[in-house]
């Protein structure tokens, strides 16, 4: 199974120029916990994550108009959607990832995938054991 097949392909992107209060409200809005943070053009500059804003937002003490570009994950986590499944399960598992993206040869987003896309497409096992070397990051901290 390739990733093109189980990527969501609706996903919307944060500007570098969002405030953290925006990108917050975007998150509760969608119902998401993570966004990707692009140029204009759709090409993936890095992440940003509910556990990031309040990490480095909150707990950081910076006021919510900090802008994105200061919090995010620059680190871009990715795969190619032609890739197999197999690709993407094993990113995950070497970045500690929950979701990578999904780009195309130049940068540009075409998707999101998350481990529970995983869950509902591969063997059961196989995505089990995925989540647990993904999880493996929590259990070193």
């Amino acid at each position: 199974m390739r990733c093109e097949e189980i990527m969501k392909q609706s996903v919307e992107c944060l500007s570098p120029r969002d405030t953290a209060e925006a990108a917050a409200i975007r998150m509760r809005d969608q119902g998401v916990g993570f966004l990707p943070v692009c140029e204009t053009s759709g090409k993936v500059l890095g992440t940003l994550t509910d556990r990031d804003i309040v990490v480095r937002v909150l707990a950081g003490k910076k006021p919510v108009s900090t802008p994105v570009e200061s919090i995010m994950t620059r680190e871009v986590v990715a795969c190619r959607p032609q890739d197999d499944i197999e690709r993407a399960e094993q990113l995950m598992a070497q970045k500690h990832k929950s979701r990578i993206m999904c780009i195309d040869d130049s940068g540009k987003l075409v998707g999101i995938i998350s481990l529970s896309d995983i869950a509902q497409h591969v063997d059961g096992a196989h995505a089990l054991e995925t989540l647990r070397q993904v999880s493996e990051r929590e259990v070193r901290a």
